[in-house]
């Protein structure tokens, strides 16, 4: 739409002609990456003198909206993206069905430890004052934040850890809850089923996952299901909606000094609908460039389905 006013529109056009970008295979996509302040002075220095103000209006009579990108595109979808979430469902209601325990677990963005800048606005009596660069040799470390959320009971677990982010690390977030909330929460289980991403420490493709799943199944007396998100499916992954976000919130504009600190205010996470987040210290060091035990891939008591066996699989206590 073009603007009424040709001694301004004319001068507007020229400012915006070697400041506007594009899509190629799209001429409707477009942007400008000048503020409103820089189109007013080059229009000024152009002989037509507008307000900051001015330019708002002109912009949007022109067809330029303040928009920011939308995560929307789906990466490489692969072939039986479906499946794996019908399976994930099918799976998810028989376990609720019987009682038995649904875990959802991932891990959180690592932190740093110290006087480092974190986004959010909180209110505070004094001035929060941080670092004017985010160096790690200036802190006091990282902090990994190792989630589990129980689906059924709609209960929130985050382990803390300062080491390395490792498939024993994985596991044994998994035997904290199990032994500190799992076997009184039920009693009587003996299966659970851990709902998971397809990378990281717990990849579907890491058979030292698998081993060390199968020394937890056997140490626990528990099956072990589980079952992964296809590629790309992370964010379907209950965790990230009904738990993250609420821990997110709860440590918004909040300096981590300490781990301390973390865990006293990730403890804070909780919703109108229930949900309450415990968190915990694992002090164990894990090291990296652990391999698999030679000959475990042939000596495995891993059981793959028959249907999508990558992603879907169980580790039993006893052979099968």
């Amino acid at each position: 739409m073009i603007d009424a006013n040709p001694g301004v529109s004319e001068p507007f056009a020229e400012v915006l002609r070697d400041h506007t970008a594009g899509v190629p295979m799209n001429s409707d996509v477009r942007w400008t990456n000048l503020s409103r302040r820089q189109i007013a002075r080059r229009m000024k220095a152009l002989g037509t003198s507008v307000s900051r103000r001015t330019v708002g209006p002109l912009l949007r009579r022109h067809g330029y909206r303040r928009r920011k990108a939308l995560k929307k595109k789906t990466m490489d979808p692969h072939p039986d993206r479906n499946a794996p979430f019908e399976t994930i469902a099918r799976l998810k209601g028989q376990y609720l069905a019987a009682g038995r325990p649904v875990l959802s677990i991932d891990t959180k963005k690592k932190e740093l430890l110290g006087d480092f800048y974190r986004d959010g606005v909180i209110d505070t009596w004094e001035t929060i004052t941080t670092n004017d660069h985010d160096f790690p040799s200036r802190g006091g470390g990282k902090v990994i934040p190792h989630g589990l959320y129980d689906v059924g009971r709609n209960e929130g677990f985050v382990h803390l850890n300062t080491s390395h982010d490792t498939s024993a690390l994985a596991c044994d977030r998994l035997a904290a809850w199990w032994e500190q909330h799992g076997r009184a929460r039920y009693p009587k289980a003996k299966k659970l089923l851990v709902l998971c991403d397809g990378g990281g420490r717990n990849s579907a493709t890491q058979y030292l996952f698998k081993e060390d799943l199968q020394t937890l199944a056997k140490r626990l007396g528990l099956e072990i299901r589980v079952a992964h998100d296809p590629p790309y499916g992370s964010k379907q992954n209950p965790i990230e909606h009904r738990m993250f976000p609420h821990v997110s919130r709860a440590c918004r504009g909040v300096v981590f000094h300490t781990v301390e600190t973390v865990r006293h205010d990730m403890a804070r996470a909780e919703t109108t609908t229930g949900l309450r987040v415990v968190v915990g210290l694992l002090g164990k060091v894990y090291a990296t460039g652990r391999k698999c035990v030679a000959g475990f891939k042939k000596a495995m008591q891993i059981v793959f389905d028959p249907v999508l066996p990558k992603w879907n699989y169980t580790a039993r206590p006893d052979p099968p």
